[in-house]
């Protein structure tokens, strides 16, 4: 494909006039991929989508029609599909410039007023939020701040300290089942769990850790996806404690100094409870990621040699943000045990882990803002398509699949500090 200059971008916003800029054997070669694209595709769907047969009456209805929707379709989807990748190439030669909600972010951040601004608006919006809607949705937004946690906690280890972790679900299930079991045999209250489930959750950490951290990348990523199966296996097996597949049942909801709620006050309650742990979640994460142990994981991330020979301990960082990782899983599964007052082996499976690594890659590796958005979509977005009961996961994937192709990096990717050193001055950061 040719070179295209910044004249000829507003030919860009069409797909026939950017091939066109470009050449007429690139206009050409992409129609011709198109229609074998199209072709290819009738040829595979002809039995389903046109031959209808009914046994019955023993006849054979020829639904020619659908064979030109399918053809239509798949040729008007390929083009754009290729026009669509190429001027993501277009743009990557052109500069390396951010993309539209980056730049409205980083001008309100910069903007004190706009920014404090803008947080109360958030902020009053957050706490009217449960009195504005129903009980529904005031449950479905309290989903969304859980993974909004998890995500926030998984990206300390894969996203600052770069280690594939595949079994984060089971110190989110070691949290729930701490508050279930302390709850069910000792009458321990909501409270007084939530500080224990988040060591239970640091102790299995530092059992795993302390072995399986001196490997990398998919090995790492094997053990880790182990351990997750292990644990739902002995929850699922162990009856005598665990109840096994059957779970546990009656779990206390959060309390307010012995005041027991309803249902719908305890809600409320327990979205307040979420709200309030993840600002102090998001503090805290911040402050470790501008702290030495940060600055370390994103060493280690980086290059491990060149931070060994910095003098940092490869094992005591990664083992850090591993523990304090999985602390916030533990928070987050006593808030879910205490918000379902039911749980069994079935609500911690790998999928529960791939969706939460899949709002750490999506939202964007080390950024908080992209975690954040990257939980409001997959979490939110599932939900709000029910009316499409036969679609919605098709669209689901669908984003997922656009995203990863067109913001490989996240869609609110990670901003990289620079420190300057200024002689007889302190170091400044950009």
């Amino acid at each position: 494909m040719s070179n295209v200059t910044k004249a000829d971008t507003g030919a860009s916003q069409n797909p026939v006039a950017f091939f066109l800029t470009a050449g007429c054997e690139s206009f050409a070669e992409s129609l011709r991929k198109s229609v074998l694209a199209s072709l290819w595709f009738i040829f595979l769907t002809f039995p389903i989508m046109v031959i209808k047969v009914d046994t019955i009456n023993k006849t054979i209805d020829w639904r020619w029609m659908n064979m030109a929707y399918i053809g239509i379709g798949t040729f008007v989807l390929s083009f754009v599909w290729r026009w669509a990748l190429a001027r993501k190439e277009l743009t990557k030669e052109e500069s390396t410039r951010e993309n539209i909600s980056e730049k409205m972010l980083d001008r309100i951040s910069s903007n004190s007023y706009a920014k404090y601004g803008f947080l109360a608006l958030f902020a009053a919006a957050a706490v009217v939020f449960p009195h504005a809607v129903g009980m529904y949705q005031t449950n479905i937004m309290i989903s969304c701040l859980i993974y909004i946690v998890l995500g926030l906690g998984l990206n300390m280890v894969v996203g600052i300290a770069g280690l594939l972790h595949l079994g984060y679900v089971a110190f989110y299930a070691v949290g729930a089942y701490s508050y279930a079991l302390l709850n069910m045999h000792y009458g321990i209250g909501f409270w007084t769990a939530l500080p224990i489930g988040a060591l239970f959750g640091v102790v299995f950490a530092v059992l795993l850790g302390l072995p399986v951290l001196r490997l990398r990348g998919d090995y790492l990523a094997i053990v880790t996806l182990g351990f997750g199966e292990i644990v739902r296996l002995v929850l699922e097996n162990w009856g005598d404690v665990t109840m096994g597949p059957s779970g546990i049942s009656g779990i206390d909801r959060p309390g307010f100094f012995g005041v027991k709620f309803g249902v719908m006050d305890s809600i409320t309650y327990a979205y307040y409870i979420m709200l309030g742990l993840l600002i102090f979640t998001i503090f805290v994460i911040n402050r470790l990621q501008n702290s030495r142990l940060g600055r370390a994981l994103l060493a280690l991330r980086e290059d491990e040699i060149a931070s060994q020979a910095m003098g940092i301990d490869r094992t005591k960082a990664k083992l850090l943000a591993f523990a304090l990782g999985s602390c916030w899983a533990g928070l987050a599964g006593v808030v879910f045990a205490a918000k379902t007052t039911f749980i069994n082996p079935a609500s911690f499976t790998f999928w529960e882990s791939a969706i939460v690594l899949s709002v750490v890659v999506i939202g964007g590796m080390g950024s908080i803002r992209g975690v954040i958005a990257g939980a409001v979509i997959l979490v939110l977005m599932p939900e709000y398509l029910r009316a499409f009961s036969e679609f919605r996961m098709l669209v689901f994937g669908a984003t997922m699949v656009l995203v990863m192709v067109f913001r490989p990096q996240g869609l609110i990717s990670a901003k990289r500090k620079i420190y300057t050193y200024v002689k007889g001055k302190s170091a400044t950061n950009e």
